[in-house]
């Protein structure tokens, strides 16, 4: 019994250890398995990074074309010929941001659905109903042989990138994730990427649709308290239920109400070197990756030009060639306009102009959508253009809205910017100008000969006998068509002015005897107060110093109304949290630091004191279309302040009652959410930046990959030199300087660039979101002219 036991024991461990031996050995294979797996995904991956260094057969070519990445991932393209660096331009943006191209050129064009699915449509039928892609069509009929050149040499590029891409199997990881493959690029592709920036900078054609909204809710006096400007010519309204603003409108696409920018430009007169300085920086969306591409462009026939880029378009838009440098800030002209128009009951497509039907153009735009049939829709153009009140259904109705727009006419960005980056002083660059009609910017210019210059270009109608874009125009009557635009020659422009400096900020840009409208909506004027402040009070200016402006957090908002808080709740019976608060408000510095508490109480009371005013009367539909909300805010508070009735504040209980309880309710969210001890509230704990990847929002998995970079705690604000709006429920910045830029003309080869978040749109890059942390802090890199050093890849044609 005992042997037996012996034996049976021992069979019993030989056993378990031939199970263990097979279980390490299942574990090994897996984890063996895995990193296989691993290894041939990271491979697979890893043949999508950009090529950087090495040497290239690219066919196409005439010439070879060297490419020499700097340290920051700028590349600086040389070439013989004009032809072969746009062929290299498109290969090297091809090669760096093909995914976004792709998307770009699909959301712009209204084709996102065919890719992502039904969660697309309506947003395909508004751009399709807009018509930017038709409007590309139109645009690239008119442009000359000589660009037309241009915009074929940059897409053979995109697609020589292309075709190789998909033969070795190397499209970027987010193809492979969607399950798709790009189509040829084409010139018009582009275009449309053009005319879709134009869209994302706007012209008020929703804030004319909130007023009309307004008028027909509410009665005059308290609508026009929430207009931009108060209309002199009393509108004609016609009845509340013929039009429903809001069910119309419910799936339109809107830009960012902060779409805007800084520049400014200081004489010689005003700076150490004896030359002028220029600074610019767009306030655009912050993603990852970054929607402008930093490049240097070089050839033979004398273009030195470098700056940045839409990826998907040639040349460069902003920045310097060796003579001389520019910037631009949005404009925001009324360049869009409503119209009401009548159908005709007998026929759908007729609509009355001047007592007659006239039939509009139907426009067959089918979308495919993924996994799903085909819709049939149908774009409706009338004499003004696209029917936009029906794009997400087919009312019926008998009244519409269309939209007149100058970016859906043809226009001729692209040659202007040919001419622009080969230009040597103002007088050429101002030629250039001429062809650069939408959308409407304010341009800044400096010069090696000293010159400091100032326009506010592009094509702006001419609205007459007292009508000025507020609300929509009876589209039947004549006298309500756009007869002309502002002549080019009497557009608001400076050169050298006296006081030595000329800035921007999206602010009015002439003065009330300008003979012509340019616009209602203007950006409130703190960016620019500020700007003019220190630049007024200085000289001897240099790039640092030009640098640290463009960083600049003081809030001139919090300037001036802190102070009549304090003046309003002094004799208000408040808690003590609310007392210590208001007193922190009191002595603060109003500058938007991110370790301190003041900016967040601050702006989360101006939020709640904007929401007190409009949640319970102004449905989240319609706010959405109140693109001038914080300006009616600020508007309706000083009126209270200065001792006058306001309908919004009294219907609310009055000024005092508003600002206490909105006090109130800051504090108590505030405290929920950052603890009792208010001396430890950050403004950064709520206020952060994380550039966020356009797949990062689909699972956790896929941010984990592609947004690299945890979010940042950051200074500033929409009021701030320093631009950095945000989300105001989670407090992420989504909004801001979406490139920053300096340079001393002293030295023309030199500009000072932050691209945030980083060059690369590959996420295994170096270059990927590497100047994440500079964009919070303000550090700049240089980027040469003259730049010799770095990786260097030699694209050579076929021998």
């Amino acid at each position: 019994m005992a042997k037996r036991k012996k034996a049976y024991e021992t069979l019993s461990k030989k056993k378990r250890f031939r199970k263990k031996k097979i279980s390490i050995g299942i574990l090994g294979f897996i984890i063996v398995l895995g990193l296989a797996v691993a290894l041939f995904v990271n491979g697979y991956i890893n043949k999508s990074l950009p090529t950087t260094e090495g040497t290239m057969e690219l066919s196409i070519l005439e010439n070879e074309v060297t490419v020499i990445t700097d340290e920051d991932g700028v590349p600086h393209i040389q070439a013989d010929n004009a032809r072969d660096l746009y062929i290299a331009q498109g290969y090297i943006q091809a090669d760096r941001r093909m995914f976004q191209m792709e998307l770009s050129r699909r959301q712009a064009s209204g084709t996102l659905s065919e890719v992502v699915g039904e969660d697309a449509v309506n947003q395909d039928k508004y751009f399709r109903t807009l018509g930017l892609r038709r409007a590309a069509e139109e645009s690239y009929e008119v442009y000359t042989d000589e660009s037309i050149e241009v915009l074929e040499a940059f897409a053979d590029g995109v697609n020589a990138y292309m075709e190789e891409a998909k033969e070795s199997n190397s499209l970027p990881i987010e193809f492979t994730l969607m399950d798709f493959e790009p189509e040829e690029w084409t010139p018009v592709d582009s275009l449309t990427i053009g005319k879709f920036m134009a869209f994302d900078l706007g012209g008020h054609w929703e804030q004319q649709a909130f007023n009309y909204y307004l008028l027909n809710k509410y009665d005059k006096e308290k609508a026009y308290e929430l207009f931009p400007a108060y209309p002199e010519n009393r509108p004609t309204i016609i009845q509340e239920d013929e039009l429903d603003i809001a069910a119309s409108f419910e799936h339109a696409v809107i830009p960012h109400p902060f779409n805007g920018s800084n520049n400014w430009v200081v004489s010689g007169d005003k700076t150490a070197s004896g030359m002028p300085l220029l600074a610019d920086d767009p306030h655009l969306g912050l993603a990852t990756p970054s929607i402008w591409l930093q490049m240097h462009l070089e050839s033979h026939d004398g273009l030195n030009v470098g700056g940045v880029i839409f990826a998907g378009v040639p040349g460069i838009i902003l920045g310097h060639n060796d003579q001389i440098a520019w910037g631009v800030t949005n404009t925001g002209p009324d360049v869009q306009q409503l119209y009401i128009e009548k159908r005709n009951p007998d026929n759908p497509n007729e609509f009355l102009y001047e007592d007659e039907w006239e039939e509009a153009v139907m426009i067959e735009e089918p979308i495919k959508v993924k996994d799903a049939e085909t819709i049939d829709y149908e774009v409706t153009k009338t004499r003004h253009g696209p029917i936009v009140s029906e794009f997400a259904e087919d009312t019926g109705a008998d009244t519409v809205l269309s939209l007149r727009w100058t970016a859906l006419d043809p226009s001729t960005e692209l040659e202007a910017i040919m001419e622009m980056n080969r230009a040597a002083d103002w007088k050429e660059f101002e030629e250039g100008l001429e062809k650069f009609l939408v959308p409407a910017q304010n341009f800044v210019f400096a010069s090696n000969d000293g010159t400091i210059a100032f326009k506010a270009n592009g094509k702006i109608p001419i609205y007459e006998d007292g009508k000025d874009a507020l609300l929509p125009l009876n589209g039947w009557e004549a006298e309500n068509e756009w007869q002309d635009f502002i002549p080019f020659d009497e557009l608001p422009s400076v050169v050298n002015p006296e006081k030595g400096f000329i800035a921007t900020a999206n602010n009015k840009v002439a003065p009330d005897d300008y003979p012509y409208h340019i616009s209602n909506v203007w950006a409130q004027p703190y960016r620019y107060e500020r700007i003019a402040e220190v630049l007024e009070s200085g000289n001897d200016f240099t790039v640092e110093e030009m640098q640290n402006l463009q960083m600049d957090q003081t809030d001139l908002r919090a300037r001036e109304f802190v102070p009549l808080f304090q003046d309003v709740l002094a004799g208000e019976v408040l808690t003590e949290q609310e007392q210590d608060a208001l007193q922190l408000l009191v002595n603060w510095d109003f500058v938007m630091d991110k370790d301190a508490p003041q900016p967040l109480i601050f702006e989360r009371w101006m939020r709640e004191i904007q929401n007190r005013i409009y949640r319970q009367e102004i449905p989240s539909t319609m706010r959405g279309l109140f693109s001038i909300q914080s300006q009616a805010t600020e508007n309706l508070l000083r009126t209270a302040f200065h001792g006058e009735d306001s309908i919004w504040i009294e219907e609310n209980g009055g000024l005092e009652e508003v600002l206490a309880n909105s006090l109130k309710t800051t504090v108590e969210k505030l405290t929920e959410e950052h603890g009792e001890d208010m001396s430890a509230w950050a403004w950064g704990d709520y206020h952060q930046v994380q550039f966020n990847h356009p797949l990062s929002g689909i699972s956790p998995f896929l941010a984990f990959f592609f947004n690299r970079e945890d979010a940042l705690p950051v200074g500033g604000s929409g009021m701030t030199p320093m631009a950095a709006s945000y989300h105001s429920e989670t407090g992420e910045v989504d909004h801001g300087a979406s490139w920053r830029f300096v340079i001393d003309t002293n030295d023309m080869h030199a500009g000072y660039h932050i691209v945030g978040p980083g060059q690369d749109g590959h996420f295994k890059s170096e270059w990927y979101q590497d100047q994440m942390s500079d964009w919070v802090e303000g550090n700049y890199h240089e980027t040469r002219l003259d730049e010799t050093s770095g990786l260097e890849l030699r694209l050579t044609p076929e021998e």
